[in-house]
């Protein structure tokens, strides 16, 4: 399983934009083959700064949605929005603590 995080700092005034386009978007990123869990986290302390948190089957699934028509599509509606470049990292878990 690949962790996926994606860091997004966005323009304050795009804020809402780019939650209107993750609602809209969220169903179908969750329900791309290989999507195993999608989560939209915002900083605490900054409300410009977004994470979104995906687990997938694997490198190979991850790429395939990385490639896909939607992501293409979503990456370019969200990017304009941008204050900063995004930063992302694929991980995998050592330890799970319950």
């Amino acid at each position: 399983m690949i962790l996926r995080i994606v860091q997004m700092t966005f323009r304050s005034e795009c804020i809402d934009d780019f939650k209107l386009l993750f609602d809209e978007r969220k169903s179908m990123i969750r329900n791309f083959e290989g999507c195993r869990h999608l989560e939209l986290w915002q900083d605490a302390t900054n409300p410009n700064i977004f994470f979104t948190y995906s687990n997938w089957e694997s490198e190979v699934a991850l790429n395939h949605y990385r490639f896909s028509d939607l992501f293409k599509d979503t990456w370019s509606k969200t990017k304009v929005l941008f204050a900063e470049k995004a930063s992302a990292w694929s991980v995998n878990r050592i330890i799970e603590v319950q």
